[in-house]
């Protein structure tokens, strides 16, 4: 398994969870690491995204100010911080690392770990 998500759990509205991305260490040259999610009957959606090379960030409208995506300094887990939860926020979310380019592009999936917000 290359990449192994957890984390995922039932929360209240209001509450947090912290999502993890464990690699293997057998995927190199990613220049794209990111957290996607896909609720029942939607298309998936991209999260957060960082970008190795530069430390740089990106979230998506719906998540900004509230989740925090970050690396750890071994390189080897990626996170998602979530804050703040809310019910659209429930869906199953699915890390992601991409290497090469237009030409070459690969994208590595992880299982997906299932996210609930409920009360």
């Amino acid at each position: 398994v290359q990449l192994q998500a957890s984390g995922g759990g039932l929360v209240q509205p209001g509450g947090s969870l912290r999502l993890s991305c464990v690699t293997d260490g057998s995927i190199f040259g990613v220049n794209v690491m990111s957290w996607y999610r896909q609720a029942p009957g939607k298309e998936r959606e991209l999260v957060a995204e960082f970008i190795p090379s530069s430390g740089r960030t990106n979230y998506g409208d719906s998540v900004k100010g509230r989740f925090t995506i970050s690396r750890d300094n071994a390189r080897t887990t990626l996170y998602l911080q979530m804050t703040n939860l809310q019910p659209g926020d429930t869906a199953v979310y699915y890390c992601n690392f991409q290497t090469g380019g237009y030409a070459d592009l690969i994208q590595y999936w992880g299982q997906g770990t299932q996210v609930t917000v409920s009360s």
